[in-house]
């Protein structure tokens, strides 16, 4: 017989040598792998592992070669951006096509589900895995990365870290910030279906980083 729950407690008490109401010990301190990794080793281990997950990364040398690149790439197609104050810096909110500024929700909704393109900034990406990292806020409302068929994100390379641990060592506490944060790795897919390979089925099925260099070390 197995006896009553206080006595298996009990029982499990006096193997770990501790007594009845006994506070449990302190955790120990978290273990955090920090890197010493330079802004040009981020930005090249990310560009490689953005690439390897089938994204197409661009690194340029300054806001208004960003700016250019994103022009090419739109070629005519339709866009929305974010709020996010770099993309009205680079000069991309201005670009003929690039929809931004709204005054409301519904008209953002609408504007990202007619949309070939949505752009975004984002508030860190990880060399690591090569993830983005999107933190919800009026800056970065979600549907500009989520809704459109191919998503574009404008980086400063400053904004690239090691990986998730020196993410968060940045932000230990996402949620007193954010109802939402996201890691975007790679374009969306899936093989829930006869394990078929299939992108862009709950998100974006194209995704791009443009990682912007200015006198980085």
């Amino acid at each position: 017989m197995i006896g009553s729950r206080d006595q298996v407690l009990g029982r499990i008490r006096t193997a770990l040598g501790r007594k009845p109401g006994q506070p449990p010990p302190a955790l120990p301190p978290p273990r955090l792998d920090l890197r010493n990794l330079t802004t040009l080793d981020r930005v090249e281990l990310f560009v490689q592992q953005f690439a390897k997950l089938n994204g197409k990364p661009v690194r340029v040398r300054g806001r208004a070669e960003a700016a250019a690149v994103i022009r090419e790439l739109l070629n005519g197609r339709t866009a929305v951006a974010s709020n996010a104050p770099f993309l009205r810096e680079c000069g991309i909110t201005g670009l003929a096509g690039v929809r931004s500024e709204f005054q409301s929700a519904g008209e953002l909704r609408s504007a990202c589900a007619t949309s070939d393109v949505g752009i975004t900034s984002a508030d860190y990406a990880l060399a690591d895995t090569g993830s983005l990292v999107m933190i919800s806020s009026p800056k970065e409302a979600r549907l500009v990365s989520l809704l459109p068929p191919t998503h574009v994100a404008v980086v400063p390379a400053g904004n690239i870290l090691t990986g998730l641990d020196q993410l968060l060592t940045e932000t230990p506490m996402p949620a007193e910030q954010t109802s939402s944060m996201v890691l975007i790795t790679g374009p969306s897919r899936t093989a829930d279906i006869e394990q078929i390979l299939v992108r862009g089925v709950h998100g974006p099925g194209e995704i791009h980083a443009v990682i912007v260099e200015e006198g980085e070390q």
